[in-house]
C-alpha cells in the first residue's frame, strides 16, 4: 500500500475550487486501486492535510498524470498558501483493532 500525504495552508476557496475539487475526488475513487482517505487540521498551525491510501503507485500515478490533477496544480496559488506532497509505502499497520483501517473507515464516511 502507498499514501499520498497532501499537506498545505489554506487560502480562500472560490466556487473554481469547490467545483474541481468535487471532480478530483470522483475521479480518484473511481480509479481501480484507490483504497480511501482521511483529512487532519492542525489548530495550531492551521495546517491541512489529506492522506491518500492507494494499492499501487500506478494507481496512485494515474491520478496525479491526469488531465483535472494537473489543471489543480497549476492553479494552486490561488486557493494554497504553500504545500507539500510526500509519496509513502506503507510497510506495516497495527493498533488494537477498535478502529479497523483508516482507510476503509475514511472511505465509508464518503460513501
Amino acid at each position: 500500500m502507498y499514501t499520498a500525504t497532501f499537506t498545505f495552508n489554506k487560502k480562500q476557496y472560490d466556487d473554481e475550487f469547490y467545483q474541481l475539487d468535487a471532480q478530483i475526488i470522483a475521479l480518484a475513487k473511481g480509479i481501480p486501486g484507490y483504497l480511501g482517505e482521511e483529512a487532519w487540521e492542525n489548530p495550531e498551525s492551521g495546517l491541512i492535510s489529506n492522506v491518500y491510501y492507494w494499492n499501487s503507485l500506478e494507481a496512485l500515478q494515474t491520478l496525479i498524470s491526469h488531465p483535472l490533477h494537473q489543471q489543480a496544480k497549476a492553479a494552486q496559488e490561488k486557493w494554497l498558501d504553500g504545500y507539500q506532497v510526500v509519496i509513502s509505502q506503507v510497510l506495516r499497520t497495527y493498533g488494537d483493532n477498535k478502529l479497523g483501517p483508516a482507510w476503509a473507515a475514511a472511505d465509508s464516511a464518503h460513501s
